[in-house]
């Protein structure tokens, strides 16, 4: 397996030794975390960034999990090292396959559902709108009736908040005005929608989690983000510090901001993950739906995010300067205090930490490619 697409040359790799990270197993003796109500839970999407660092979570706190993932941008390798740690079912299928998820809900007794599985990178949902449609909504359509017709009525949702649009205000609460920009976040915000119907005729519960920017790695196990095609700012950074192959662009440098650099809202993958926890206990407990904003409340721009990456790899890090893209508002950043208040959810990861443990993973995947290549 080749992370990169090509092999890392000696003179393309830049600060690999020592490698200052937690990345070997960490076996954790930890009592079961009690989600109220809830028993057997089933997690879309889950050899993917996001959904693979709930299952660990959940893992870690010996509830049980079942995983059902098309492997279409998630990786087997990260459900192998999942297992390591603890097994569970994992079972390769797909949600735009009805009869897939019919068979998941026939052979487990299913409670409650994370749904994590669905494309996400904006760019892409502009050129190619029909992807997005079939996986995003035909998928989740396929799941909530099988949910339905089983019996399964409390889901976790992963929304976002590309459905707001531009802003119209800041920082943005849940109660902003819905007009998303591009298909992804309208395909999100159908699903909200299918969600209030299903709720409203069927009694189907869900929490719906409208992340901000996810950012960071596990600081416990072998798992972090990983994208054939990142878009993302943090991972391409590093990247282009680790290695002398990529270039970094910085697009637009005079936004009406501190420094001319777009300000967005960057919240650690295992603050995220914390609020999955407290959402599925939310409705475990309530058994009502919700909605909620997920990010800090605060915004770093682009060049603070740059800086804070010279600090941890210890270099100065080379980029060019593009032209802004249409669509990208000059700060994006959420209220978060109906989380705060309900879920008693608050964010405690530093920017710093969230930028080292990205760092880590960065590194581990390079080290992993090289030694990848030096067996061919």
């Amino acid at each position: 397996m080749r992370f990169f697409g090509l092999c890392p040359q000696n003179d393309d790799v830049t600060n690999l030794s020592p490698l200052t990270t937690h990345h070997s197993l960490l076996i954790i003796k930890a009592k079961k975390f009690l989600i109220y109500n809830i028993s057997m839970i089933l997690i879309t999407g889950g050899a993917g960034y996001i959904g693979s660092h709930c299952v660990y979570e959940l893992l870690k706190h010996n509830n049980d999990v079942i995983v059902f993932d098309n492997l279409s941008t998630g990786h087997k390798e990260i459900i192998d090292e999942l297992k390591k740690y603890r097994d569970f079912k994992f079972v390769l299928g797909d949600l735009k396959n009805k009869n897939d998820i019919d068979e998941l809900f026939k052979n487990y007794d299913i409670d409650s559902v994370i749904h994590f599985a669905g494309l996400s990178i904006v760019s892409e949902s502009v050129k190619n709108p029909k992807i997005y449609y079939e996986n995003n909504v035909l998928g989740s359509l396929n799941l909530f009736n099988s949910m339905i017709e089983n019996n399964v009525k409390k889901i976790v949702f992963s929304s976002t908040c590309a459905i707001y649009g531009d802003p119209d205000y800041l920082p943005i609460d849940e109660n902003h005005q819905k007009k998303p920009i591009n298909p992804y976040g309208k395909t999100k915000l159908t699903v909200e929608n299918i969600l209030d119907d299903y709720d409203y005729s069927y009694g189907l519960k869900s929490v719906r989690l409208r992340y901000f920017n996810a950012c960071g790695a596990s600081t416990e196990i072998n798992i972090g983000e990983w994208h054939n095609n990142e878009t993302h700012l943090i991972p391409n950074i590093l990247k282009s510090a680790l290695t002398n192959k990529n270039t970094l662009n910085i697009f637009g440098t005079d936004y009406p901001t501190k420094d001319g650099t777009c300000i967005r809202d960057y919240v650690n993958i295992e603050d995220l993950i914390n609020a999955h926890i407290k959402a599925l206990d939310y409705l475990g407990k309530y058994n009502s739906t919700n909605v909620f904003n997920i990010g800090t409340g605060l915004g770093n721009s682009v060049k603070e995010i740059i800086s804070e990456c010279e600090k941890i790899h210890a270099q100065k890090i080379k980029y060019n300067i593009s032209p802004k893209r249409d669509g990208d508002p000059a700060v994006l950043t959420a209220n978060n205090n109906k989380a705060k208040d309900i879920l008693k959810w608050v964010p405690d990861k530093m920017i710093k930490d969230t930028i080292l443990s990205a760092y880590n993973w960065e590194k581990y995947l390079l080290l992993r490619s090289i030694k990848e290549c030096n067996k061919t």
